[in-house]
Order: structure tokens, then sequence, then C-alpha cells
């Protein structure tokens, strides 16, 4: 059983930080796994923000690159996303996610297991 928590949303000005929380359990600990973070405006389609597999290869969106980080501890239970320079068009809701594969693809259909989401809001 994988149960995903994200946290660490909020409100922030544009150019301020926020760092996102997913605490990851269950059987993702003892298997192939890749991790992603997703988010989700109004109107819009969810879209992948950053991935990173087993190997520690992270992806980003073009739209977040060299702003953001994505990472995870050593155990493989936590999962992070560090926001820099966040700007409005950060707005969304993040969502934590996980595939049971050793490969990350871009595509939210793929993925099995979803946290409730965190909300991100960047005001100008």
């Amino acid at each position: 059983q994988v149960q995903l928590v994200e946290s660490g949303g909020g409100s922030v000005q544009a150019g301020g930080s926020l760092r996102l929380t997913c605490a990851a359990s269950g059987y993702l600990y003892r298997s192939w796994y890749c991790m992603g973070w997703f988010r989700q405006a109004p109107g819009k389609e969810r879209e992948a923000v950053a991935r990173i597999d087993r190997a520690g290869r992270a992806t980003y969106a073009d739209s977040v690159k060299g702003r953001f980080t994505i990472s995870q501890d050593n155990a493989r239970n936590t999962l992070y996303l560090q926001m820099n320079s966040l700007k409005p068009e950060d707005t969304a809701m993040y969502y934590c996610a996980t595939l049971q594969s050793d490969t990350c693809p871009e595509s939210v259909q793929f993925y099995n297991y979803w946290g409730q989401g965190t909300q991100v809001t960047v005001s100008s």
C-alpha cells in the first residue's frame, strides 16, 4: 500500500521561495519506482513539473528549469521540491505522484498513486 502526503504549500509573493514535501510510505521503499511533482491550475491540464527516478536522475519542465529542484532522501521516503524565484504563473495545486517503474514518463496517465495536493499561490 502506497500513501503520499504533500505539505509545504502556501501563499508567497513573486520572487519568493517555498519547499514542498511529499511523505511516502509503503512498498515504494523496496521497489523500482519514480516520483514526481505535478501541478494543475484552474482550467488547465495537469502537467509534470519535475520527476526523479531511482538512480536520482531528474527531469524538469522548461518553465521551471533553474528555479525548481527536486530531491529525495537516502531512504526515498521523502520527496522535496524546492521552488525559488516563484512567479505568478507557478500558482497551482501541486501533487506528488509515484509510478512503480525504473523510468519516469512525463504523462500523468502513467502514475498510479497520487497525494491529495498542496496549494501554491504566488502573488505579484
